[in-house]
């Protein structure tokens, strides 16, 4: 199989050819940037999120470039509709190989002083419990066939403690990782693989739900969503004895970074 490439090139013999990847948060930012770079290496990427016209969008750049894409449209924090989802692509591909946990939110109001208990409960369900929802949903396939990967999109928040992203975000990101720990003590045995990724800051649209607006400066200076889109292809394409359980990764520019 020869696929396109999205800058218009030919690639041949890709690397997840034949394999279904089921992307949330699919719609902009690190998800969608991931839906395109699998698509890219040969996958047929199901893109999950709120919103059907940025969804469509994604899709349509994927289709155009030759890659499969569908569109799965999903809140994360429905569990009842996240087990629709994932038995309906289930249905129609008989796999699920990659399950891509990139939905996340925070608010603006966020620090102890102004956090309010609807921002708590809005955050951690979408970030911890919709994550902890879609893996749920998969690894009784997963287990059936022999493998596969989860990979959660957590943050620089969820392996340091960063005042800037608030207690429930950080809450959130640190409960992220401790989940995709389990996951490998568990399912490693069944030939499942779980990588948390945790970026410094990126340039997406969370962005703009900062308290203090960010310069278009600082935003250069960030880590790009294509550069987490390359970080998930390499780490989907290693092969399947290899576990890779944790990347930490950030601008040069971290200012984030502890001191």
């Amino acid at each position: 199989m020869t696929t396109a490439r999205l800058d218009g090139t030919r690639l041949a013999g890709t690397q997840l050819d034949g394999q279904v990847a089921w992307i949330t948060g699919a719609g902009s930012g690190i998800g969608e940037a991931a839906a395109l770079a699998l698509a890219e290496a040969g996958a047929t990427v199901y893109l999950s999120g709120r919103r059907a016209d940025a969804l469509d969008a994604v899709a349509s750049r994927i289709r155009d470039a030759g890659g499969q894409a569908l569109v799965a449209l999903l809140d994360v924090a429905d569990k009842a509709a996240v087990r629709e989802v994932a038995d309906a692509i289930l249905q129609a591909q008989g796999r699920i190989d990659i399950l891509v946990n990139s939905a996340g939110l925070n608010v603006p109001n966020r620090s102890w002083e102004s956090v309010d208990t609807d921002g708590w409960d809005q955050v951690i369900r979408v970030d911890l419990d919709g994550a902890f929802y879609c893996t749920h949903a998969v690894l009784p396939a997963m287990r059936k066939a022999g493998g596969g990967l989860v990979i959660n999109v957590s943050s620089w928040a969820g392996r340091y403690d960063v005042r800037l992203t608030g207690p429930a975000y950080n809450a959130a990101k640190h409960a992220m990782l401790a989940m995709n720990a389990s996951l490998n003590l568990e399912e490693g045995q069944h030939g499942i693989r779980a990588c948390a990724i945790c970026p410094g800051e990126v340039n997406t649209a969370i962005l703009d739900r900062r308290p203090v607006p960010v310069t278009t400066e600082d935003r250069a200076r960030m880590l790009q969503s294509d550069d987490l889109g390359a970080t998930i292809r390499f780490v989907a394409t290693m092969p399947p004895h290899v576990c890779l359980n944790e990347i930490l990764i950030s601008p040069t520019w971290n200012r984030l970074n502890i001191v």
